[in-house]
């Protein structure tokens, strides 16, 4: 791999960039309020947008310029805004009724990254890779997965498990930037636009719930069941 031995000023900034993207994604993962899922999301796909385009500066990729400035417009504002808007339709402001509280959903996502350490460090050994950005590049990415996960199967409002849907997709993408960073710019622009058709989805389903069930827990879904 390209990036499997860099300069240390290009590996720790990659590294602090993934680290930070981490934490951010800890702060969905331990908050109920949807102003701050709204917030961190946005800061995670501006500093996903600051890694590539430090990964293309570093790799020689021009076309992760423009990347960067897509998910840095579309991640970062357009999905954010996009979701507020649903947000203020509907005046959710908070998770008020969760599977487990956010102490105990952060207390897994540290299994989580724990988890994904272990995998990332066995990847990382079987292909002679070990102590480089790489193996950190793995963990960040399946410990972003896994948060997502979390947030979608321990969250009842809808808008809560789009994010840990983005959250996840995040991940995929942070990893991609590292891994595999000469990734067709296509496919890239592909992957934006499925992003703007899954909220759009949601915000139909989200107007849906409020229209006919009255709420936007996803619980309530069970009422739709004939």
């Amino acid at each position: 791999m390209q990036f499997a031995h860099l300069p240390p000023l290009a590996a720790s900034l990659f590294s602090l960039l993934a680290t930070v993207s981490l934490l951010l994604s800890f702060v969905m993962l331990g908050s109920r309020w949807i102003s701050s899922y709204l917030y961190a999301f946005a800061a995670e796909s501006w500093t996903i947008a600051a890694l590539s385009a430090a990964v293309g500066f570093y790799g020689g990729y021009p076309e992760l310029y423009l990347i960067a400035l897509l998910t840095a417009l579309f991640r970062g504002c357009v999905l954010p805004y996009l979701i507020w808007q649903i947000v203020r339709s509907t005046r959710i402001t908070q998770e008020i009724h969760v599977m487990l509280q956010p102490s105990t959903s952060l207390v897994l996502g540290a299994f989580a990254v724990v988890f994904a350490l272990l995998i990332g460090v066995r990847i990382g050994a079987q292909m002679g890779l070990s102590q480089t950005v790489i193996i950190l590049a793995l963990t960040v990415m399946l410990s972003m997965k896994l948060i997502g996960f979390l947030m979608l199967t321990l969250r009842y409002e809808a808008i809560s498990q789009v994010l840990g849907l983005l959250v996840l997709e995040n991940g995929i993408f942070l990893g991609s930037q590292i891994l595999v960073p000469g990734m067709p710019l296509l496919l890239e622009l592909v992957i934006l636009f499925d992003l703007l058709v899954v909220v759009a989805c949601f915000g139909v389903l989200v107007r849906y719930l409020m229209r006919h069930v009255g709420s936007t827990n996803t619980m309530q879904l069970r009422k739709l069941v004939g």
